[in-house]
């Protein structure tokens, strides 16, 4: 029987021949990731059942983030308890304090992401590590407690959508553009419960940071998980890089297997993109928005906090000012240092940005770039819902890195071809 890349990897993962969307299957997991926001309740409904174990040690990856560093009593407490787990379980891979960053950026840049494993974690947007031909899909505090203790759980097969990127991105267009319009077309629900997989030549040519912020981005659908197939960008992101340097294995989609709808895309058509409030389905071409005054500019998190994201960026501020609030946040140390060392970091200075460690904080409203009633912020983050980013009356606007660094340049919403 014919089978998609995400049910050949839950046949797997299960120890069936075959399975079938919609079946409700036991699968193994191959690893578990856990920050400072889900993880602490996890582990306290453990303990309410006399449960303190975890089912490998080498399987859980753990790393502060969200809240990274606290930013108040209530985020120490979180981080003491996450702390004291770990090192009671003698947690093999536990990333702190200097070395802690935004979850989804750091397991791919570490190592621990395999492709045809089952990978999930105490966030949404764990469906991240997709990029690298895997299932990864986000869970909540109580799948992830049962994660810890078993290192299993059940899981519905999700049917299939394909989703074909023909064409070139045009200059000035990246896999954020893309990716906004995919979610316009398509909405917030639908992907709903689906596994969204991308194909097609125009995905070929992007590198793997670009492919994790397509895949990142597949909760905003509503999908179960999002995935690439394996090919040589895959390979050689990985090599060099595995924790684990056993065999893996790696699954393709058959020519006839079944999916609820194909999408096609010309992606030689697609402008720069801006999601506009409240919606990540908001998207519209640059040309139907620019000049909107902003008041912030934020480039960083999950979606595009890597190194090529502040490359393009930099391309777009060396030698000007910023005429707005502007922070910079790397999504990782490694990345913090790598931006640093190119002289990255001397772009962003000179032009007046704000530049930060690695953190969540901005992107959910917690701190490092909160926003008051009326302000207005052009981002690289991944949502744009009501009171996302601070005051429930603030404005959230959802674009590339290069559109975030040219709408800082010019405080309002502005058009990246004009500068790069």
């Amino acid at each position: 029987m014919a089978m998609t890349i995400t049910e050949k990897i839950f046949a797997r993962a299960s120890g069936q021949a075959k399975v079938t969307p919609g079946q409700l299957v036991d699968a193994n997991i191959d690893v578990v990731m856990c920050h400072d926001v889900t993880t602490p309740p996890a582990i306290s409904m453990l303990a309410e059942r006399g449960i303190d174990r975890v089912f490998d040690p080498e399987k859980i990856v753990v790393t502060p983030d969200h809240f990274q560093p606290p930013k108040d009593v209530k985020s120490a407490e979180l981080h003491k308890r996450l702390d004291d787990w770990a090192k009671r379980h003698k947690i093999k891979y536990y990333y702190k304090l200097g070395r802690a960053g935004v979850c989804h950026a750091l397991l791919p840049e570490q190592g621990h992401i395999r492709p045809g494993e089952v990978i999930v974690g105490g966030d949404s947007h764990t469906c991240t590590y997709g990029a690298l031909a895997a299932f990864s899909t986000g869970i909540g505090s109580t799948d992830l407690a049962a994660s810890i203790a078993t290192g299993k759980l059940w899981f519905r097969v999700p049917a299939s959508m394909k989703f074909v990127l023909n064409g070139s991105l045009p200059h000035g267009v990246y896999s954020k553009d893309v990716m906004l319009t995919v979610i316009a077309r398509i909405g917030t629900d639908g992907a709903l419960y689906r596994a969204m997989e991308f194909v097609g030549p125009a995905l070929a040519e992007m590198s793997m940071e670009a492919r994790m912020t397509i895949t990142n981005m597949g909760i905003e659908a509503g999908a179960k998980n999002a995935i690439i197939g394996f090919d040589e960008v895959t390979r050689e992101y990985l090599d060099g890089r595995l924790k684990d340097t056993s065999e893996y294995t790696v699954f393709e989609s058959d020519d006839d297997a079944t999916y609820t709808v194909v999408e096609e895309f010309d992606c030689s058509k697609i402008e720069p993109t801006v999601a506009l409030p409240h919606l990540p389905s908001g998207g519209v071409a640059i040309g139907d928005c620019a000049g909107m005054e902003m008041d912030q500019a934020y480039i960083g998190s999950c979606t595009n906090g890597r190194i090529e994201d502040y490359r393009i960026a930099a391309g777009i501020l060396k030698g000007k000012e910023v005429a707005i609030r502007t922070l910079i946040v790397p999504a990782t140390p490694e990345v913090w240092k790598q931006a640093k060392d190119e002289g990255l970091f001397d772009v962003f200075y000179d032009a007046g940005c704000v530049i930060s460690a690695p953190t969540c904080g901005a992107c959910l409203g917690g701190f490092m770039g909160v926003l008051a009633a009326g302000e207005k912020c052009i981002s690289t983050t991944n949502r744009n819902f009501v009171g996302r980013m601070g005051s429930p009356k603030s404005e959230v606007y959802l674009a590339s890195p290069a559109t975030v660094a040219a709408s800082a340049v010019e405080g309002r919403l502005a058009d990246p071809r004009k500068y790069l």
